[in-house]
């Protein structure tokens, strides 16, 4: 068929994103490879009362401009601005904070997976189930205002994340897909639904503190190619202010960004993982075989299927390079020879190259908020050299994205300590678009292959799309079979396999870099 037809005859599938810095949309044909058309709005979290914000009245300001800027894409591509679709899809950042009370009324200002005020609660968790339960984890936000003894505490009637509420307020319905929902609460996967023993332990921890057992304030647990609601006509006017989108169109279960990254990489088999790399960075690998010991290195997550996956989730990813190749951009405007932002980054990336391979003796942290990995309650960015590093601009910009890498290759090692085994990781972000740069330096960090596909080049937006795509095809195959055999059966990869030199070279980095964290605490308390 071709892209029109597919548009008239609504055979398309719709995936929107929030994700921390872009809001997308991304509209897929009948064999869910081909985008048709796209659509974005940016945005940036806030820091208000010294917690990490979104306003809930700009999450459904971008949610509009996005699809009407992908329906006017698909005008300009196709012809014809769609109104009704195949499925919707809707995934959003994982974990944080959105509590409601029976009103339907937000209580507090949404909480995001970037504060790290929920210390004591994640502590208490962990050693109460046995599992390490991180910051940024939902219960642990909602434990946290229980321990606080928050006023909004007992009117709470339903706790969710962005991608659950979204699909709320388009549906009607209070439900999560199981991986996002496994950044919530811990999952058994025998039962693709929260551990039933761990519930009845967090029970009788909050007591009469809470208005009503937790699993009754969590959205319900649903697994990919799961029916989780239609697009209501309140949904329809939500989405789409003039009135033309048609409503009654099946959504997929909402998912995190760490899921449709997951999907978008083709990794939710064994012995396969991907890495994200945008304002945080994190990795996902799908595991064999359960983890012998509990690491706060480690979250252990689900695919959208409810497999087992061991999640490294570092806090900053590129923002800090971003911000150095923005005054590059700045110093090539004010000599006279401006630049855009990718031929910056070009610049950058190729001068990385010529670096040593341990950077010279240099240092880059791109710690802008707080990193748990790391130990850091806070963040300060900081760049150190000794007086006998060789500070070059390759070796600096190598140093950059080097930093990246760092707090993820700490996590990386701690399960690589427990014998899971890597056949390919397959890298997705903006940091990857120059070709062969990042993505060898990250095949460094591992140690294992990179891989970097075409397919994932609109990211999350586009995997939630396939998610979406999938309602129509889970009675057929299940999801890995689907995404080997319909989705990537065609897709061209690129793959680096690590250089030797790389591997020692970010080796004595990662060495330098540990032994320099007690640089960044003593800036935290300084400055």
């Amino acid at each position: 068929m071709t892209a029109r037809e597919d548009i008239l005859e609504g055979r398309t599938s719709l995936g929107i994103e929030l994700g921390s810095t872009r809001i997308k949309a991304c509209l897929i044909g009948s064999d869910a490879t081909e985008v048709l058309a796209t659509g974005s709005f940016a945005w940036e979290n806030r820091l208000e009362d010294g917690l990490w914000t979104y306003a809930l009245d700009e999450v459904w300001q971008g949610l509009q401009t996005a699809y009407a800027d992908l329906i006017a894409d698909a005008e300009k591509r196709h012809g014809i601005r769609p109104d009704t679709f195949g499925a919707i899809g809707v995934s959003a950042m994982m974990h944080g904070y959105l509590a409601f009370d029976a009103a339907g009324d937000l209580l507090v200002p949404f909480r995001t997976w970037r504060n790290t005020n929920t210390g004591a609660a994640a502590s208490e968790l962990t050693d109460l189930l046995g599992v390490n339960i991180p910051l940024r984890w939902s219960i642990a936000h909602l434990h946290q205002a229980v321990v606080d003894s928050e006023a909004h505490v007992p009117q709470i009637d339903f706790v969710a994340t962005l991608a659950g509420y979204v699909h709320w307020k388009l549906t009607g319905e209070k439900v999560l897909g199981v991986g996002d929902a496994s950044g919530m609460f811990p999952i058994d996967s025998a039962t693709c639904d929260y551990d039933a023993r761990m519930l009845d332990a967090y029970d009788a921890l909050a007591g009469s503190r809470l208005p009503a057992p937790v699993k009754n304030l969590l959205p319900a647990v649903r697994a990919a190619g799961a029916a989780a609601g239609e697009l209501t006509a309140e949904g329809a006017a939500l989405l789409d202010p003039t009135g033309a989108l048609r409503p009654c169109i099946p959504l997929c279960a909402p998912e995190g960004d760490a899921g449709t990254g997951m999907v978008a990489t083709n990794s939710v088999s064994p012995r396969t993982g991907n890495v994200s790399a945008g304002t945080s960075i994190f990795a996902m690998v799908v595991l064999e075989h359960p983890l012998e010991s509990t690491h706060h290195e480690l979250d252990l997550v689900t695919t959208p299927a409810g497999d087992p996956v061991a999640m490294v989730h570092c806090n900053n990813g590129a923002s800090e390079l971003a911000a150095w190749a923005g005054m590059f951009t700045r110093f090539s405007a004010a000599a006279g020879q401006p630049l855009d932002d990718d031929a910056v980054f070009e610049v950058l990336f190729r001068e990385a190259l010529e670096g040593e391979a341990d950077a010279g003796g240099l240092l880059a942290y791109n710690h802008l908020a707080g990193e748990p990995i790391a130990g850091l309650t806070e963040g300060r960015p900081l760049f150190v050299r000794t007086p006998d590093s060789s500070f070059t601009l390759a070796n600096a910009m190598r140093a950059q994205l080097y930093g990246v890498f760092g707090t993820l290759a700490l996590g990386m090692k701690v399960l690589e300590g427990e014998g899971v085994a890597l056949d390919r990781m397959f890298a997705h972000g903006g940091m990857f678009r120059t070709a062969g740069v990042a993505q060898r330096f990250l095949a460094g960090a591992l140690g294992a292959p990179v891989a970097v596909g075409e397919l994932a080049a609109e990211g999350g937006a586009w995997g939630i799309a396939v998610l979406a795509s999938y309602l129509a095809h889970a009675g057929d195959a299940d999801l890995g079979a689907y995404l080997d055999e319909q989705v990537f059966a065609k897709a061209s990869l690129s793959v680096i396999d690590p250089d030797p030199a790389d591997v020692a070279g970010f080796a004595t980095y990662l060495d330098r870099y540990r032994a320099g964290l007690a640089i960044q605490a003593a800036a935290v308390a300084a400055l």
